[in-house]
């Protein structure tokens, strides 16, 4: 057990970073942030910056000569180095999950091996592979490159095979999944935190709805039958266990519907690291995913989950800066909403630049405060 007064290390200094750096500083912990960004999010907060390459030798030493344990912040830091500091200091989550999560195609196999439920896809390595896709997928399909994609990047919708194709060669001819489109009811995720004895915490099922391919708000806890709510618990916790993790996870849901007019859940993808879908837990929940991240990699026992008020929380992206500026004042003005930037200077199209997260009485409360405000930032 890592107590509070020792230091942590992060690879990564993103948003992430930065609020699982508030969470770590509150409870007592000094944290060392490695990214090679001189102004990263998570800089801010944190002890100390060392601002360098995450393959950056001397910059690796320091962390695991100086932190009692190490986690990370995004699902592609390098594996060469996750494995580096593990043989040298508690990392969290591992090198062989984390590198599950960083390929599709590794990742989409591994669910069907271990009798996940996942849809319809087919390994696209080379050209070749097409002329066998018809025996596993029907078109429409996305094509997703295996690796480095993230909020909707790395992708294209082919109506046929030639169209997919195209696609893969636009692409340089790099890895890909090909995965059948499906006639999706509803897009959920399940955000829990494994320790390393095992023990599972998991928070309320959230309900995502995306604008182009970036997440736009979630709702908790999700509209959707208690039933399934639990099916979906159950099906992240038995993953959590397979890959024997420890950290948060975050494991994002397809709903749909089978010919008998059924809900049937099938694993999108997952992610080794607190989720965007997550925050909501930061105003909403006893114990935020960026505590228990701590709380994991730390060794301490896992915080409770319980959702005291729901909520909806809306990612905030450099579209509704104006010259640079946010009128804050139009989230502020609601007195039962949070806000919460992530301290990044240049506000671009499709950047996180922040959220906030609306509460009530119940969601639909909540939801009628978060697009209020969404049309005031119009």
């Amino acid at each position: 057990m890592i107590l509070p007064g020792a230091t942590l290390g992060l690879l990564g200094g993103g948003q992430l970073g930065r609020m699982f750096t508030s969470a770590a500083r509150t409870m007592g912990y000094d944290v060392i942030v490695l990214d090679p960004d001189p102004e990263s999010p998570a800089a801010h907060f944190a002890t100390e910056h060392i601002c360098a390459d995450f393959h950056d030798q001397k910059a690796l030493e320091q962390l695991a000569k100086r932190c009692a344990a190490v986690t990370t912040e995004f699902e592609n830091p390098p594996a060469d180095s996750l494995a580096w500091l593990a043989q040298r200091v508690p990392v969290r989550p591992g090198a062989s999950s984390v590198s599950i999560a960083q390929d599709r195609i590794r990742e989409k196999t591994f669910f069907a091996e271990n009798g996940f439920p996942v849809g319809p896809f087919a390994i696209i390595q080379s050209d070749a592979d097409f002329e066998s896709v018809a025996r596993t997928i029907q078109f429409p399909a996305i094509l997703k490159t295996a690796r480095f994609g993230y909020d909707g990047k790395g992708q294209a919708r082919c109506a046929n095979v030639d169209e997919a194709r195209a696609a893969f060669q636009s692409c340089n001819a790099t890895p890909c999944v090909l995965e059948q489109l499906l006639p999706l009811k509803l897009e959920i995720s399940v955000v829990l935190a494994r320790g390393f004895d095992g023990a599972i915490a998991a928070f309320p099922v959230a309900e995502n709805q995306h604008q182009n391919g970036i997440l736009d708000i979630s709702v908790a806890p999700a509209r959707i039958p208690d039933q399934l709510a639990a099916e979906a618990q159950n099906i992240a916790q038995r993953l959590a266990t397979k890959l024997d993790y420890c950290g948060v996870l975050a494991i994002e849901f397809f709903v749909i519907e089978d010919n008998d007019g059924n809900e049937k859940l099938l694993i999108n993808e997952i992610a080794p690291r607190p989720h965007n879908s997550g925050h909501y837990t930061i105003d909403a929940c006893l114990t935020s995913q960026f505590e228990q991240q701590v709380r994991a990699l730390c060794g301490l026992p896992l915080g409770p989950t319980t959702q005291h008020t729901p909520a909806v929380m809306v990612n905030l992206l450099g579209d509704v800066w104006k010259n640079n500026v946010l009128a804050a004042n139009k989230i502020l003005q609601e007195p039962n909403v949070k806000l919460h930037l992530y301290g990044k200077r240049e506000a671009r199209v499709g950047r996180k630049m922040g959220h906030y997260t609306a509460l009530g009485k119940d969601t639909e409360s909540a939801l009628a405060v978060a697009r209020k405000i969404e049309q005031h930032l119009a």
